[in-house]
């Protein structure tokens, strides 16, 4: 389970160092995508291919279906540890997200989200300051 924010460092290369208590779960592969919200998403191999399995069952006759699947699946790249526990994030996915040097590797739980450090802050910024009515909705749906 991934849980937690981290400031992590964007170096000169795309390589971003993983959290080391999250690196024993990704040891049998990662991929890196990208997210909602303008940040990407990184999941364990494993977790990856479940999520990728029901994209691929989409109906490919429904255009946000297609979209979404498209989105995800066309945006993905597998990454590999080096010795140092960093990973490369590729030039396409860093422009998308808006990376810059500073980072929050965030845990949610089946994956890590890699946003930039500004477009995080103003992000929970605006999430906290809904986070009643949000609470409210997630309460319809018995969480």
């Amino acid at each position: 389970m991934f849980i937690g924010e981290y400031n992590h460092n964007l170096d000169d290369k795309g390589r971003v160092a993983v959290p080391a208590k999250f690196r024993s779960t990704l040891k049998g592969g990662a991929v890196v995508t990208r997210g909602l919200d303008n940040c990407l998403f990184l999941y364990a191999k494993k977790e990856w291919q479940v999520l990728a399995g029901k994209l691929a069952k989409l109906p490919i006759s429904k255009a946000n279906t297609r979209a979404f699947a498209r989105l995800m699946l066309a945006g993905a790249m597998d990454v590999d540890f080096d010795n140092q526990g960093r990973i490369m994030l590729p030039e396409y996915l860093r422009k998308f997200a808006g990376l810059k040097k500073n980072l929050i590797i965030a845990g949610l739980y089946d994956r890590l989200e890699i946003w930039d450090e500004t477009a995080w802050n103003k992000y929970k910024k605006g999430t906290e300051n809904k986070s009643v009515d949000i609470a409210e909705a997630l309460g319809e749906l018995g969480v």
